[in-house]
């Protein structure tokens, strides 16, 4: 798929540079034509002259160098490539993709580039889960920059361990395939072209009175990864969203809720559907009769009695539910405790046909115990339980979407 596709990588200054010199390989043995542009502080870890010899190319180094700009090098760049690869991406040259910057040759010719971006990015985990970073990764998916990465592990320069690890060549490899392929079919491979999905994501608000609620903390980053892995596949997508911070996904109908009653309404009016993941973490309970006023304290040191009410259950609503039941009901376990056990319970108890099941008793890869950027899932079905390793939550979503796909493979045959 790579045969004399024309590859422009933009390497960026992390500990990552020397993978990059691997992933030049791994490009050219599937017939790709590599030029590379190194930022300065690339070339403190790995020098041009190597990328020089694996690509067989002049490496491009400088904005104002009189050799290569006489002919506006930056836009010739851009322009002589079928796609360009940022691996590693820092944190600070997405940054300047994001805001339009360009004070080098990496990120002028990111600015004047006209075709497709995969970026992989490479940083402390830290620096990955910042708010800083998060909006950044925002805007550049929202203008259309793919991703592939990070992953999760330890950190060569630092020995922590978290999310920020650079894909491995192999994976960025095949996402430049990934790439290819998609373009041949007139867009994303449509793997779930002419499917209805519902999905739902992020945690549900309920009153207790005007400024407090009942809620956790989904950061709804899975649902919202899922729905847009489902509308790149060619699905027609509704998302019920709970109060989140995230950007709707582009091709997708998004319905905003607050509470679990209007999200098992909005679920409602969205059926029927082929399939039905529900990875919202709804409230269980609710305030029967939210107070109307702030509830102040009485000066008795003694809290105020609440009365709950059960919300309704969504996902054996839709599970054990006859006509017009989605072919395909998926739902998610976070577990504290005994996560096989309860999956299973729940599975069983639902009506579901899948169970994602996660562990979310310990911090998420030092992100946090629930609201991080990766997951390490376990599918339960009726056919046992499939474990996954733990992946970044886009790359869940899309081999989510796969699994999905081949599932509905005997059906259309």
């Amino acid at each position: 798929m790579l045969h004399d596709k024309r590859i422009l990588l933009i390497v960026s200054g992390g500990i990552a540079a020397y993978k990059a010199l691997d992933l030049v390989r791994r490009l050219k043995e599937r017939g790709a034509h590599v030029r590379a542009v190194m930022t300065p502080a690339a070339q403190h870890f790995v020098t041009p002259l190597a990328f020089g010899a694996i690509t067989g190319e002049q490496v491009f180094t400088e904005l104002l160098d009189r050799a290569a700009e006489h002919d506006i090098g930056h836009i010739r760049l851009s322009r002589e490539a079928d796609l360009v690869v940022v691996a590693p991406a820092t944190a600070d040259l997405m940054a300047k993709m994001a805001h339009g910057l360009a004070n080098d040759l990496a990120s002028a010719t990111l600015l004047a580039c006209k075709i497709p971006i995969l970026v992989a990015p490479s940083m402390n985990s830290a620096m990955w889960a910042n708010p800083a970073t998060r909006r950044n990764v925002a805007q550049l998916a929202a203008d259309g920059v793919a991703f592939v990465g990070p992953m999760a592990g330890e950190m060569a320069e630092s020995g922590e361990a978290g999310v920020g690890r650079m894909a491995e060549p192999l994976d960025i490899a095949a996402a430049a395939e990934t790439h290819f392929e998609n373009v041949s079919n007139g867009g994303k491979a449509r793997l779930l072209e002419g499917r209805r999905v519902v999905i739902t994501s992020g945690p549900t608000h309920e009153p207790i009175d005007p400024v407090r609620y009942i809620a956790n903390r989904s950061s709804g980053k899975q649902g919202h990864a899922i729905a847009a892995a489902a509308a790149a596949a060619g699905a027609d997508v509704v998302l019920v969203s709970g109060p989140v911070s995230l950007p709707d996904p582009a091709g997708v109908t998004v319905v905003h809720v607050e509470t679990a009653c209007q999200m098992q309404e909005a679920v409602d009016k969205a059926l029927p559907a082929d399939i039905a993941i529900l990875a919202a973490a709804v409230a269980d309970w609710r305030v029967k009769g939210a107070a109307a006023q702030k509830i102040k304290k009485d000066g008795s040191g003694r809290p105020p009695v609440m009365e709950f009410t059960e919300n309704p259950d969504i996902l054996a609503g839709i599970g054990h539910r006859g006509e017009g039941r989605p072919a395909l009901v998926i739902g998610f376990a976070a577990e504290t405790a005994d996560l096989l056990a309860n999956a299973k319970a729940k599975l069983e108890r639902k009506g579901a046909d899948w169970i994602l099941a996660n562990d979310v008793s310990t911090p998420a890869y030092g992100t946090g115990i629930m609201g991080g950027d990766a997951n390490e899932i376990q599918i339960l079905s009726r056919d046992g339980v499939e474990a996954w390793p733990r992946l970044d939550k886009r790359q869940v979503a899309d081999r989510l979407v796969a699994r999905i796909a081949a599932h509905f493979e005997p059906e259309d045959e």
